[in-house]
Parts: structure tokens; C-alpha cells; sequence
């Protein structure tokens, strides 16, 4: 029998969707009318072209934005890296920066040279975040734009530090959105590029600061007259000011707006926490600069030269030493004014040791017109008065021909029938030796011994050694060359006597750090050439040993420096030189247009600027060493015709007699083998020494040292070594003849 059912409600049998599923059921789904199905199929096509539109919409600009990238020329960064030469010390010290071809200052810097209180008050000013961003600040941009929108004006660009740079690289005159766009696109660049330090050096050395000043190096240089390595607050804010309006805020034009463009930069430091109030308050009491200061121009002639011979360099080093250029830059202003008007003055400081220029001031100052300041005059062609002497008197020491010792005749006399010197105080000493006619400047001496040297062989030695030497047109060297007959610049005069305290070696001149020995316009590359020879060792060290006890100036030591001083012919130069083991300076003093200057006179004038020169360089003096085969004796230890060059017996009397003196072995420039490169030659091995001519008693002289009994005119020598040897005879007049050879 079946069994009732039970009745349900209708949304029950229905399968209403709002009742709960049993274990086991599911509710099925309600049966779609065609409009529902159509409706459904409409919204999802709205939905779909609703999703397409806005991703269009985005990818409009991004795609716009990639057109605009790929439309832009490279970034070229060329122009950004063009600098003003800067001509540095030895130790990297400025000494005179150049003006770009444009005539703009822009001087080579980077983050690292800059005072760390600069860059953060920098940082605080212009980019807060600019660690942290990729060249945009998203936040600084969003914050203008709604300034924008809200103004309906541009009141803040949003600029990051990097922007600034993409503006300084292309700069463009327009001030539109896409002007901004290609700064934004320049600034990922740049960093992608360069790197935040590269970004950060770019705007350290291009920021505008007014005028032809670019760059925070160069504006340092004319607001402060100092490097950026070291700056106040007060100066470091009005640095970070200047870029953000250079005309308007110039303070040698504008100083109130500058002051108060620097005060609201040491305002927004302090609330950043960069400056303390008590710091900012103090800097803004400080002053601000109401004039540009000039650029340094020390060693200007020295720097001049440089640049014009590679003018394309950054940065050009020099071995000059930037405080002992200044002091005696300042020496020769001082010194040149006080002889008066028209009056110019030049100093030339050597390194004996590597022949580094180390000072050279061309003039008291290179912008001083009434004193011609722009000449050079350490490289100007004078006549050097007596300052020549003392390699008279080293070629007659290295031919034998005298000794420090030996006794001269200072008395009235007549040289080729003609030619009469005389002495400074038109005085005579009588009998000296050759050492105190030196020491005192003596002509007749001097001029003597030159006869028996022979003002050829002089002339032929200094332009050996490298020195020009100018001869009036037409002439023959004379006697008169010992007593300034000729012209030499300073340049050459310094660097003949820095031979004489290199025992004999003349330096060849280096004027840049890193360069060859050798190129006295500083071109030298490669290996430097062989250094030239003013005289023998030994006849250097009797020159130097002379000269070092030469009577000082007034108010000054003796024995200090070995040194010589030179008067030209009617008071138009006074020089003097001096030299110790370590340094070699040289003064002249006296007008550039070569006009005569009543009591100028090289002991007088020149002679005081050398010796307060030499206190200025530093440290004790240090004397040339005695070489160990120097003859020291009185006059009566010499050889007797070595004790007096005598004039009772004529010098042509050895012709008339004999027949002229003259080695005959060994011949000059002669290769002779005695064994001497043997580890141990036996026996001890000697050389023939031969001569014609002269009137005994002959003198033999090797190197300047007496050969044991050779009075006559063969004799024998047992030299000690291979090498050169220069061999030297002498008669009883004085008549003399040498020979240079090789022993192996």
C-alpha cells in the first residue's frame, strides 16, 4: 500500500536557489530567457572595449614617451667637458689658470676638492633626495604638477640636481613641457651615464655664477680668492644661492640681493638640521663680497710658455715650487720698487741634483706696464759683466795653466798693443793669487789668463755646454769677453753655474713634472740627452771653493753660498749668481729697454736679492764636496811654474826659442790600450808623455794634478784607472797645451 507524500512549497519544488543544498543535492540552475542571454552578452562586450580603452589610454603615453626617447639626438657630452687650463705646481698647487676660447672661467673641480659643508648644504637646497632618485623626483614632480593644476600657473619646477645638469648640458631658452620632458628624459641618462659622483661633478664645474664664471671652483677663485677645498658657512651658502639667479644675485653688482638669497639658503640648512641656528646666525653677520677678485698669476711667464706650447691640456704641471715662487715674486716687486721707476728685476732658481726649474719670476709683475712686465727677462739676451770669470779661471785650472794659488800681476798693462783694462775702483793690487783676484773681481787678471785660455776656447766651451752666446756682428772673440764683451740670457748664466756644483756637468733644464731630462722649453721625451761639460771636477770644485769665500754683501754671513756677481758696461745690468750643492739662483735687475741706470752695480743691487734669495729657499747651505784628487797647497807647494804666470819673459818667446809648446804624445782624442781593463795588470802600467817646443822647465799635469818629476819635455805618468784623462803641459812663460784621451 503506498505511503503519502508529503507536500512542499512550490519555490521548494522549484529548486528555489535561496534554500540551502542538502547531502547530496543541487540546486539546478534557473532556465535563461533570450533578453537575458543578450543583455549578459552586451555587458561583456562593454566590459571588454571598456578594458581596451583604458589600457590605450595608458599605453598612449608610453608609447608617446618612447617616441619622444627614440627621437633625440644622442646625449653628447662634448661641449660639458670643455675646461679652462690650469698650470699647476710641482705639488698641485694652482698657479695660474686660462680662460676657455669663449672666455669663459671654468675651472677643472670635482665633488672630492669641495668643502663637505658645501655639498650638504647643496644637497638640502636644490635635492633633498637626490641620493635616492634615478634623476626624477616623483614626489617633487607630483608636488609642482598640483601646484600647477591649483595655481594655473608654474610655481615650482620639481628640478632635481641632475635636471639642472641636463639644462646646463642642452641649454634651450623655451620654458615649455617639452623642454621639461627632455630635461627629466637627459637627467635618467646622465645618471645611467655617469653615476650620482659624475652628475655631482658636471654641476660643480658648469654652474653658472655671473659673468664669464662658471663653475664652483672659478667662483670660489673670484668671490673668496681661495680653493673650495675650505669654506665658511657664510661663503658656502652664497656659493649654493648664485646658480639659481647668476646675474640677478651677482654680489659685486647686486650684494643686498645676494645677501639675501644667501640668508634663506643658511634658513632652509638649518631647519634641515645641516647648520646649527647658532652657525647660521653667525655666518649671517659675515660680509658679502662687493668685488671680484683677480685669478691667481703666479710663475705668468713660466705659465704662459706652457700653455702656449700645448694649449689643449686640462691641467699642465710644473716643477716650479708655488711658495718659493710667491716669496720671490714678492722679493723682486719689493726690491725692483725701491730702485725706482722702470726698474725691472728677475729671478731663476735651479735644482742642482735633477736640474728642475724650481722658481722663475720674469718680471716684478707681469701686469705692470712701467716696468715692461710682460718681458721675460729670464730668457732676454744681456750682457753678463764680469759674471763670466769664473770659467776663465776653471779653463785655466783645467789646462794647467794656474792654480787657485798661483801668484797673478795686477798692474797697469796693454794686451795686443791696444786693448787696457781696468779694474772697478781703477786700482791695482799688484801681486795676487789667482784665488783673491777672483774673489775681488779683478779685470787685468782676469783678462790675462784669458789671453792664455784664448777667447775662442772659451766661447767655443760655453756654447758646448749649451748656452747662447751672442758676439757683436762681425767680430771675432776678443779679450774683451771677460769682461762681459757678449750677450747670454739669465736662463743660460744660472745654468753654466749649477755645472760648477755638479762637478762640471752643466743640467739640462726640466720645466714639467713627469718630463725627460733634457728640453729646456719643456718638450723633452724619451731618453734625455747626455749633459755637457763646462769644465773638469776638480777644476769646478777650485772654481766653487774661490767663490765661496768671496766677500758678502752688506748685512750678510760669509762662507755661506759660493756666488759672483756682474756689472755690465755703462750700469744697464747688475747681476748675481749663486749656488750651494742643492740650488742654483740667479738675479739680474736693471731696465728692460736696456738704458743705463746710474749705481747699478751687481754687489750693490743685485748681490743683496741673491743672498736674502737663498734665506728664502730654506735649510743650511751645503758646500760643494772636494773631489778627492783636488791639489790643496800654499803657492810655495805648487810646481815653481805654477807659483807665477810671469810677464818679464814674453809668451811668444817659446816660439822664438823652441818653437810653440805642444804635446806630441799622446795625440788629442787618442784610444790607448794599456791593459788597464785587466783584473790585475803587471806590471803597473805607465804612459809616454812628449811635448815640443816651450822653455824649460816643462810642468806635466794630469787633471790638474803635477806629475811627479816631469821638468822635462819626455816624461811618464802611471795613471790609476781606465778612463778619460786629460793631460796638460806647461813651460816657464806660461805658454800651455792639453790633450783629452781615453786609457783602456
Amino acid at each position: 500500500m503506498d505511503r503519502p507524500r508529503a507536500s512542499l512549497p512550490p519555490s521548494a519544488e522549484a529548486g528555489d536557489p535561496r534554500r540551502g543544498s542538502g547531502e547530496g543535492t543541487t540546486a539546478p540552475e534557473p532556465a535563461q530567457t533570450a533578453p537575458a542571454r543578450a543583455a549578459g552578452t552586451r555587458c561583456r562586450r562593454w566590459g571588454r572595449g571598456l578594458a581596451g580603452l583604458v589600457l590605450l589610454l595608458l599605453a598612449a603615453p608610453v608609447v608617446a614617451l618612447w617616441r619622444f626617447v627614440d627621437a633625440l639626438p644622442p646625449l653628447d657630452l662634448a661641449p660639458a667637458g670643455l675646461r679652462s687650463t690650469v698650470v699647476l705646481d710641482r705639488d698641485g698647487r694652482l698657479l695660474r689658470p686660462f680662460a676657455t676660447a669663449d672666455g669663459r672661467w671654468r675651472l677643472p673641480v670635482t665633488g672630492a676638492q669641495v668643502d663637505p659643508r658645501f655639498r650638504a648644504m647643496l644637497m638640502a637646497y636644490e635635492d633633498r633626495r637626490f641620493a635616492r632618485h634615478p634623476g626624477i623626483d616623483p614626489v617633487a614632480t607630483l608636488r609642482a604638477a598640483g601646484q600647477w593644476l591649483a595655481a594655473g600657473r608654474i610655481v615650482s619646477g620639481g628640478s632635481t640636481l641632475s635636471m639642472q645638469v641636463a639644462r646646463l648640458v642642452e641649454p634651450r631658452a623655451e620654458r615649455s613641457l617639452a623642454a621639461k620632458l627632455r630635461q627629466m628624459v637627459r637627467a635618467v641618462q646622465l645618471e645611467q651615464r655617469l653615476g650620482k659622483d659624475g652628475v655631482l661633478d658636471l654641476y660643480l664645474a658648469l654652474a653658472p655664477y655671473g659673468g664669464p664664471v662658471e663653475g664652483l671652483r672659478a667662483a670660489s677663485l673670484a668671490y673668496f680668492g681661495r680653493e673650495p677645498a675650505r669654506l665658511s658657512f657664510a661663503e658656502s651658502a652664497l656659493l649654493v644661492a648664485l646658480p639659481q639667479a647668476p646675474e640677478a644675485r651677482r654680489p659685486d653688482r647686486f650684494p643686498e640681493t645676494a645677501r639675501r638669497a644667501r640668508d634663506r639658503v643658511l634658513a632652509i640648512a638649518t631647519a634641515q638640521g645641516v647648520v646649527t641656528a647658532a652657525e647660521a646666525e653667525a655666518a649671517r653677520t659675515a660680509p658679502v663680497p662687493s668685488a671680484r677678485k683677480p685669478f691667481p698669476m703666479l710663475a705668468a711667464h713660466a705659465a704662459e710658455a706652457a700653455h702656449a706650447a700645448d694649449p689643449g691640456a686640462q691641467a699642465i704641471r710644473l716643477t716650479l715650487d708655488g711658495r718659493l715662487q710667491a716669496s720671490l715674486e714678492t722679493l723682486a716687486a719689493e726690491r725692483a720698487a725701491a730702485q725706482g721707476p722702470g726698474i725691472s728685476a728677475a729671478l731663476l732658481a735651479l735644482d742642482n741634483r735633477t736640474g728642475a726649474v724650481l722658481a722663475q719670476v720674469g718680471s716684478p709683475g707681469y701686469l705692470d706696464a712701467s716696468r715692461a712686465g710682460a718681458i721675460d727677462m729670464t730668457g732676454a739676451i744681456r750682457s753678463p759683466g764680469s759674471a763670466l770669470k769664473p770659467f776663465i779661471y776653471a779653463l785655466a785650472f783645467e789646462t794647467g795653466l794656474a792654480h787657485p794659488e798661483t801668484q797673478l800681476d795686477d798692474r797697469p798693462v796693454r794686451f795686443a798693443g791696444a786693448y787696457a783694462p781696468e779694474n772697478f775702483d781703477l786700482g791695482y793690487q799688484g801681486s795676487v793669487t789667482a784665488r783673491r783676484a777672483l774673489q775681488l773681481s779683478l779685470n787685468v787678471p782676469a783678462v790675462d789668463l784669458l789671453e792664455g785660455v784664448g777667447p775662442a776656447r772659451l766661447i767655443a766651451r760655453l756654447r758646448a755646454a749649451g748656452a747662447r752666446i751672442d758676439l757683436p756682428r762681425d767680430t771675432a772673440p776678443g779679450l774683451p769677453v771677460a769682461l762681459g764683451g757678449l750677450g747670454i740670457t739669465l736662463t743660460d748664466l744660472a745654468r753654466l753655474f749649477a755645472g760648477l756644483a755638479r762637478q762640471g756637468l752643466v743640467p739640462n733644464l726640466t720645466r714639467r713634472v713627469g718630463e725627460a731630462s733634457g728640453g729646456v722649453s719643456g718638450e723633452g721625451t724619451g731618453a734625455p740627452p747626455q749633459e755637457a761639460r763646462i769644465t773638469e771636477a776638480v777644476a769646478a770644485w777650485y772654481v766653487a771653493d774661490i767663490l765661496r769665500g768671496a766677500p758678502p754683501p752688506e748685512n750678510a754671513m760669509a762662507g755661506r753660498i759660493a756666488y759672483k756677481t756682474g756689472t755690465s758696461y755703462g750700469y744697464r745690468d747688475a747681476l748675481a749668481v749663486g749656488f750651494d750643492r742643492r740650488v742654483t739662483l740667479a738675479v739680474w735687475v736693471g731696465r728692460p729697454d736696456g738704458n743705463a741706470v746710474p749705481g747699478l752695480v751687481g754687489r750693490v743691487v743685485a748681490a743683496p736679492i741673491l743672498f736674502d734669495a737663498f734665506a728664502r729657499f730654506g735649510g743650511e747651505p751645503d758646500p760643494v764636496p772636494m773631489p778627492h784628487d783636488a791639489l790643496v797647497t800654499t803657492t810655495a807647494g805648487l810646481p815653481p811654474p805654477l807659483r807665477h804666470i810671469r810677464r818679464d819673459i814674453p809668451k811668444t818667446l817659446s816660439a822664438a826659442l823652441g818653437g810653440a809648446l805642444k804635446i806630441a804624445y799622446p795625440p788629442d782624442g787618442a784610444r790607448i790600450d794599456l791593459g788597464l781593463s785587466e783584473p790585475e795588470p803587471a806590471p803597473a802600467p805607465s804612459l809616454a808623455l812628449k811635448a815640443l817646443g816651450g822653455v824649460p822647465p816643462l810642468t806635466w799635469m794630469v787633471d790638474g794634478l803635477p806629475v811627479a818629476g816631469g821638468a822635462r819635455r819626455q816624461s811618464a805618468w802611471a795613471p790609476d784607472g781606465a778612463g778619460f784623462a786629460r793631460i796638460s803641459v806647461m813651460d816657464a812663460t806660461g805658454a800651455s797645451d792639453s790633450v783629452m784621451v781615453r786609457l783602456e
